[in-house]
């Protein structure tokens, strides 16, 4: 099939997003080149449907089924490069949401298990990740505010909903020197990105940032 003038033109553009794409990660501070890699090899624009597919590659969060969102990508990256994933890790994801996260952490992590408490998310994340041929991510549905205890402990706990501290039994299912990031707050308004690392001291906190998620929820959705 001959590829016409306008094919050329939406190729180019298509490809200049995704160009502007990586540039406003590295901008925004996402250095760590396998993470950077990871994010070059996930399209976004495959976890972002309906109305808002022509806003997949700009740096901005946008809306989701049962009222979530799929994360700001430099936010993603952020969170991702201060997990420092290792290639034989196994890593649990609280709030599947897209599975956009997720599918970036399966090309970091040997094992990613995620969870929602949403099981149309749930659902829709494990059918990409089969048409993804992604092997290496187990999906579930359940209230991540308890973790997976049975498939437990974690080298690295991702968490993409804020609750006003480190829920403990996540704190649990951490390995000794293993990493957790996870935004807390109060309030939608006022939330901090922070480090927590399992030492044989305990837990230390590390403050990374300022950000804005929803809020960690107890319990299964309804949809």
């Amino acid at each position: 099939m001959t590829q016409g003038p306008e094919d050329d033109d939406t190729s180019d553009t298509l490809a200049e997003r995704k160009m502007r794409f990586l540039f406003a990660l590295r901008s925004r501070g996402v250095t760590d080149t396998r993470v950077l890699t990871a994010m070059e090899k996930v399209d976004r624009g495959l976890f972002v449907r309906g109305t808002f597919s022509d806003r997949a590659y700009e740096d901005m969060p946008l809306p989701i089924a049962c009222g979530q969102t799929i994360s700001q990508p430099s936010v993603v990256g952020l969170m991702t490069q201060a997990l420092a994933v290792n290639p034989r890790d196994t890593v649990l994801e609280v709030g599947t949401g897209s599975g956009y996260q997720a599918a970036i952490l399966s090309h970091l992590a040997r094992r990613v298990y995620t969870v929602d408490r949403y099981r149309r998310l749930t659902r829709d994340a494990a059918d990409l990740f089969r048409q993804l041929d992604i092997p290496n991510i187990t999906t579930i549905t359940a209230d991540g505010s308890f973790g997976l205890p049975d498939q437990g402990p974690f080298d690295r706990i991702l968490v993409t909903a804020a609750a006003e501290d480190p829920p403990g039994p996540l704190l649990e299912q951490l390995k000794p020197g293993g990493i957790m990031v996870l935004p807390v707050g109060q309030s939608d308004a006022v939330q901090s990105l922070i480090k927590v690392t399992r030492s044989a001291r305990g837990f230390d906190y590390e403050e990374l940032r300022p950000v804005r998620f929803v809020p960690l929820v107890e319990g299964l959705g309804s949809e």
